[in-house]
Order: structure tokens, then sequence, then C-alpha cells
């Protein structure tokens, strides 16, 4: 029996939203994805509807969402490469387009760098956030700001932190923490089982949970 739940993807088109897209055929869900170049979106199923456009166009996002039940955002830089302050402008038209639809989960990806309350992080994960602020500081700076406007909303709101995702259909368990990421890489395939579990588990609402295989 298919679900009656329309999710919104962003970021359908990259490398953890090829295995978001595909679980999510695979389980029923009928979805909305929003892409820059729908020659990129190579999927063909009915349940997939493919909106042309950008993030940073709110009308775009707002069309988006439209008819949808919660979103998941797997968004990166993109290609060609977005502005490094693509993911907290992202999130803010889609906080906005979710009060203005009246709906409420919001489940979104980000590094390991991001923090939040709750951390006790590592010497690894402590190392690899100096790297990025190091590396891509004006990126890693924006995806904080991000998690700071969750934090302020009135979204029921998981946003998941990540190490390397491998690019793999293998689906290994994972370990999951509020405080420091649980290992170094995560399956995309184990990833998007994760978030599509999000969408109805009320677990980590408002919270930043890491996961990593185990």
């Amino acid at each position: 029996m298919k679900p009656h739940t329309k999710i919104a993807v962003i970021g359908g088109t990259g490398k953890a939203g090829t295995y978001l897209v595909n679980q999510l055929i695979e389980k029923g869900y009928s979805f909305k994805t929003l892409v820059r170049n729908p020659e990129r979106f190579t999927t063909s199923s009915q349940l997939a509807e493919v909106i042309t456009g950008n993030v940073r166009d709110y009308n775009n996002v707002l069309s988006l969402l439209e008819g949808c039940d919660a979103v998941i955002s797997t968004l990166g830089m993109g290609t060609p490469p977005s502005e490094p302050t693509i993911f907290s402008i992202a999130t803010g038209n889609i906080l906005r387009a979710m009060e203005q639809l009246n709906i409420k989960r919001y489940i979104v990806i980000t590094g390991l760098n991001v923090n939040s309350p709750l951390d006790n992080k590592g010497a690894n994960s402590l190392a690899a956030t100096q790297w990025m602020y190091d590396n891509y500081p004006a990126s890693t700076i924006d995806k904080q700001q991000e998690y700071e406007l969750l934090a302020q909303s009135n979204a029921n709101w998981t946003m998941v932190r990540l190490p390397m995702i491998e690019l793999t259909n293998d689906e290994p368990q994972i370990s999951i923490s509020l405080t420091d990421c649980p290992g170094t890489a995560i399956s995309a395939t184990s990833l998007a089982e994760f978030l599509i579990q999000q969408i109805k588990d009320t677990v980590y609402i408002k919270q930043a949970p890491f996961i990593a295989n185990k």
C-alpha cells in the first residue's frame, strides 16, 4: 500500500539526493523535486514531478512545496557550484514557504562541522570542524547560520549531520548520536533510508543527530 504523504525534495540530482529519490520510488512515495537543470534528472517514474527552478527563488520554492506534506533537502554546492550562502538562503525560503502553506516537517542534511548546544565533539570531529573553517570558511559559517534559522523556527525540523558520504547501494546499520559523530563515513543508501524514516518519526524533531555507518 502506497503512503499518501507527498514529499518535496531539494537536491534530488546530487550525490545523496539521487539515492534518496531511488529509495522514495522504491517505497512508493510520490514527490516533487526542484532542479536547476532538468536534463540531469534522469529518473523516469510516475511518482516524480520535476519543477525547474532555483532554491534561491522564493516563488520556485513555493511552487515546489504546494501540495506536499514534508520537505527533505540534500542540497549541496551543486554543478555548477552555487554561492557559499546557498544553504541559509535555501532554508530561509523553505521555512517561509512552509509557514505559508502550513507544512511542518523539514529534514535537511549538513556536515559534521555544524555545532549544536548538546555537542561534546571528540578530537576527530573537532579537527574536521576546524579544517572546514580553515578551508571553506564562507560555506561553513553559512551552514551554521542555517542551523540557527532552524533553531529559531516553528518548524518540526531535523538536521542530520554527516561524515563523508559513500556512494554505495550497500546498506549497513548506522550509529546515531546527538553529541559527536560516531564514525567516519555514511552509506548514501543508509542515509536515504534514515531520511525517509524521519518523515513520520518524531524522535529527532528539533534536533541535529550525527549518523554514521556502524
